[in-house]
């Protein structure tokens, strides 16, 4: 076997599944379906892994620079929002790594959509014409414009699936105090339309996304990623209006081709399915899609980090930044 293909068998194998530091001193650890997250006195560290998740489910092989990509876009985005909303980012000392203000996070996603695409569109061809409380109109097809974007929220869950819930029954069973979510709304919709506007920069569309507040000296301020193709779907701009017109599937970059790989493999997170075998072929396509992504959105070349010794060069950057 050649050099070349040994090298790109290695690259395919990459993946930064799980920390473990030696010498970082931490008051509490959290690992989530996908980041790790470190409370430094009033600072969170937050690992974004190569771990993958889908349908609340994290798939059994990680995806190289998926972490890097995510932290990345997360931290270009915050850095371009921050005059609207105040968000957590304090630093970024690693490709991988985010370090911030350590708040209170509310247990409500903010989810908003633009387009008939994904969950909004599986509910609806299943002939629901409300989402989250939101009604819809008739005669929609799978990818259409909304008339505007409308918030679907959903409560989030440590484990397992989370669940839509209505803006009236957020307020109703005072899950949210009225003058935070009004706050939350606010910011979502004003953090979209910016979103909106640096993706038709780059010819793309910001199909949906969703954002996550916290409470910070009593202030609501915007926590997480944001833009990033985990939590957000994009559709190439150019091809947009001919595929509609054509019924043609849409070219997309987001997490959403690795759903509808797993349902194409009968996957969907349910009680006794099977999770489809990801192969060397399948991992990287998607770690490519990633890639892609981020030079996208970004309009900057990405530089692969070096994945050699990665857990020791993690704690040194973060231990000095601290």
């Amino acid at each position: 076997m050649t050099r070349l293909a040994l090298q790109e068998i290695s690259t395919i194998m990459l993946g930064l599944v799980k920390t473990d530091f030696k010498k970082l001193k931490f008051d509490s650890y959290y690992k989530g379906k996908v980041r790790d997250v470190y409370t430094v006195q009033d600072k969170l560290i937050m690992i974004a892994s190569d771990r993958i998740s889908a349908f609340d489910v994290v798939l059994p092989r990680p995806i190289p620079y998926k972490g890097q990509v995510l932290n990345q876009i997360a931290a270009t985005f915050l850095e371009a929002t921050k005059e609207i909303c105040p968000n957590w980012l304090l630093s970024t000392p690693d490709p991988n790594v985010a370090i911030g203000k350590k708040c209170d996070p509310i247990r409500v996603e903010m989810v908003i959509r633009a387009y008939l695409t994904g969950h909004a569109w599986r509910t609806y061809s299943s002939g629901l014409r409300s989402l989250c409380g939101v009604a819809l109109p008739e005669g929609l097809k799978e990818n259409d414009r909304l008339p505007s974007p409308i918030i679907t929220p959903a409560t989030k869950a440590d484990e397992g699936h989370d669940e839509d819930i209505s803006r009236e029954d957020i307020l109703s069973k005072n899950i949210v105090p009225k003058d935070v979510y009004e706050t939350m709304e606010k910011y979502t919709y004003q953090l979209f339309e910016r979103g909106t506007q640096i993706a038709k920069d780059r010819d793309l569309i910001l199909v949906d996304t969703k954002y996550e507040f916290g409470i910070y000296n009593d202030e609501v301020i915007l926590i997480d990623e944001i833009h990033t193709p985990d939590s957000s779907r994009y559709f190439y701009a150019d091809t947009y209006e001919e595929n509609q017109k054509n019924g043609n599937a849409q070219k997309h970059l987001s997490k959403e081709f690795v759903r509808e790989w797993l349902i194409a493999n009968n996957f969907m997170g349910k009680e006794g399915q099977q999770v489809p075998e990801m192969t060397d072929e399948v991992v990287e396509n998607i770690s490519n899609r990633y890639i892609e992504l981020y030079e996208k959105v970004t309009g900057k070349p990405f530089t692969k980090r070096d994945y050699n010794h990665i857990q020791e060069t993690i704690e040194e950057n973060i231990l000095s930044s601290l």
